[in-house]
């Protein structure tokens, strides 16, 4: 099954396996979302969107639907 960043639970880690969105993909990799690198699920908002994640030192609020994207591996 594969696993994506909304199925992660607050401090857990994981990594990034591929971004199945490509228009989505050329920006997070922009920001650093690169297969192999570490993701922190911080914190969700109360209702659960957006949430916070930390990757390569930083913290980044993205939307659910854009968490949805991101498949990850442990």
């Amino acid at each position: 099954m594969v696993r994506t960043v909304n199925d992660m639970g607050p401090g857990e880690t994981a990594f990034i396996a591929d971004i199945v969105d490509e228009q989505l993909s050329v920006k997070l990799m922009e920001m650093g979302f690169l297969p192999g690198v570490a993701v922190r699920y911080l914190f969700a908002a109360p209702l659960g969107d957006p949430l916070c994640v930390s990757v390569l030192h930083y913290d980044l609020v993205m939307r659910k639907e854009e968490a949805a994207q991101i498949q990850i591996f442990n």
